[in-house]
């Protein structure tokens, strides 16, 4: 009996984010290591699904990077970064359309695995608009989102899950790679969203990334800034930070870091009083 009141009060405890959050729409960035660990994949598409069954309308950009470095050395091409980029050339490309692609499919597979609806929204539906990526390097065919369909993603959102792929094509019919945390924040800043989250594999911002103990919980955009120009924000934390703080300044009401490992973080972070992660706030 008390395991089934505790149970009870978890859910009690759920209510008034339900309803504050009914009909709004979460965009939700996932890629990296965690998108390929099956374990993980399974717990956070499931808490996906149940928010879009308690009527929270997600919408999910994924990335892809681990597959694509590991097709790369299959086919023995170098891998090149610049300032965070994968500097990408014709036969680059290719894999990274391929590869994002067959995640593309699997995802949406999953969800719809669970009765709900998925949209898969690949290069050739014509979603994102993007140009070449400005850069002191020539970065290839990587570009960034200066537009994207509106009424295509506003179309399917009551119906079903948009998932959507980090690849656009320009207005000189150009395919450019989009890094997945800035084709979020575009999204998130465009379109009438509650809350942009990015999962990733540590447990949010932390003082010191050798220490658990430092995590720190709430943000403001004004301390964030100032954690980056001090240097403790630091590496592959920067751009997520970066477009959380962006997505706020364009009217986004708060921004979420998570650590998708841990079991159902999503639903932890969202429907709990203390949440697990970081939250950024204006």
């Amino acid at each position: 009996m008390e395991e089934a009141i505790k149970k009870a009060n978890v859910l009690i405890e759920a209510l008034p984010y339900i309803k504050k959050f009914h009909k709004k729409v979460t965009v939700i960035k996932y890629g990296g290591s965690i998108l390929g660990e099956e374990r993980v994949r399974n717990s956070v598409l499931e808490d996906i699904v149940f928010l879009r069954y308690t009527g929270i309308r997600p919408l999910l950009v994924h990335g892809g990077g681990p597959n694509i470095t590991e097709r790369l050395k299959e086919s023995k091409i170098y891998s090149e970064f610049s300032e965070g980029f994968r500097v990408t050339d014709d036969a680059t490309l290719n894999i990274v359309e391929e590869e994002l692609n067959k995640l593309n499919d699997l995802i949406v597979e999953e969800i719809s695995s669970h009765g709900v609806k998925a949209a898969g929204f690949k290069k050739d539906n014509g979603l994102l608009k993007v140009e070449k990526k400005r850069s002191n390097k020539d970065l290839g065919f990587v570009g960034e989102v200066i537009d994207f369909n509106a009424g295509k993603l506003k179309k399917v959102l009551p119906e079903a899950i948009p998932i959507i792929c980090p690849m656009g094509v320009s207005k000189d019919n150009i395919v450019y790679n989009v890094n997945a945390d800035e084709a979020a924040f575009f999204l998130a800043s465009r379109l009438p969203v509650e809350k942009i989250v990015f999962l990733t594999n540590v447990l949010g911002v932390m003082r010191n990334p050798n220490d658990e103990d430092s995590l720190i919980s709430t943000l403001t955009v004004k301390e964030a800034e100032e954690l980056i120009n001090d240097g403790v924000i630091d590496e592959g934390m920067v751009p997520k930070v970066k477009a959380a703080v962006e997505a706020i300044k364009q009217g986004v009401k708060k921004a979420h870091i998570i650590d998708a490992k841990i079991p159902h973080a999503i639903l932890l972070e969202i429907f709990t009083n203390e949440g697990i992660g970081t939250e950024i706030v204006p």
